[in-house]
């Protein structure tokens, strides 16, 4: 596999699971701009079948290395972010993990016991990034109660292994200047953005500003019913230069953090 092929494999998955993505990235080319893309994220347990390092792997077979590491102590996560040297429009990959062993004992015999049910050798397939879901049968019942400790591991136990999202390059587009002008364009078009944190996480003194839509619910046929839940969603960040004239090329955790809640549960 090479680059093109994987990020255009995952797009296509992306937008069918979240369809209101497609329609802001044509909104944004119709209006004059030509959208790249930021950065991906990807979300996963740190089982050692499925570690960051597992999901990483594909990526760092394409010639990505790993460029800045993240502690999120509140959700209980850790992340590493990858780049591709010498591809200056190459998107960075963002890859979280759940620390299993922070969270109840329910929780993590939950997850380790619908991982032992998944055939090893998908867990091991190099095309498991492109996976989704990996547990057959969800239960509503289960989505629920992993929600109870953690909206993350729910969102993952549903959704599996796919883009959680892909993010517009504010700095590349033509006719929008700042973050303020493309929140602003978004909502005129009818689209909700998440304002945990307010609507813009970081600043300029950060060199990092970040927004998203919240994310798209879905219908979701579970063992015990059929419900709308939260999916994914589309991200929009503006990268500021450091003291040296080079734009800032990794994370604000405490931005990160906000942005996670893209997908919380909405009643």
């Amino acid at each position: 596999m090479n680059a093109t092929h994987i990020f255009d494999r995952l797009w296509s998955d992306y937008i069918r699971e979240n369809p209101n993505a497609g329609k802001i990235h044509d909104l944004f080319v119709k209006s004059g701009n030509r959208v790249v893309n930021d950065h991906i994220a990807f979300r996963t347990f740190n089982d050692p079948r499925t570690s960051l390092e597992v999901i990483a792997k594909p990526f760092q077979n394409l010639g990505y290395r790993e460029c800045g590491s993240y502690h999120f102590q509140d959700k209980k996560l850790r992340a590493k972010h990858y780049e591709l040297s010498g591809e200056k429009e190459a998107p960075r990959v963002f890859i979280s993990e759940l620390l299993l062993e922070e969270f109840s004992r329910e929780l993590q015999d939950i997850v380790r016991e619908n991982l032992d049910r998944v055939p090893k050798e998908t867990l091991t397939d190099p095309e498991l990034i492109f996976a989704g879901s990996l547990f057959s049968n969800p239960q509503h019942g289960v989505y629920q109660r992993l929600r109870e400790e953690s909206e993350y591991a729910a969102w993952l136990y549903v959704f599996g292994f796919r883009a959680n999202h892909f993010t517009v390059s504010v700095n590349h587009l033509e006719t929008l200047h700042s973050l303020e002008e493309v929140n602003e364009f978004l909502k005129r078009n009818g689209y909700e953005l998440n304002a945990s944190g307010g609507e813009i996480k970081g600043n300029p003194g950060q060199l990092l500003e970040q927004s998203s839509t919240l994310a798209d619910r879905v219908e979701v046929d579970f063992t015990d019913g059929r419900f709308r839940i939260p999916a994914c969603y589309y991200e929009f960040a503006r990268r500021y230069p450091d003291g040296d004239g080079n734009l800032f090329s990794g994370f604000v955790a405490g931005s990160a953090d906000k942005i996670f809640e893209s997908t919380d549960y909405r009643s």
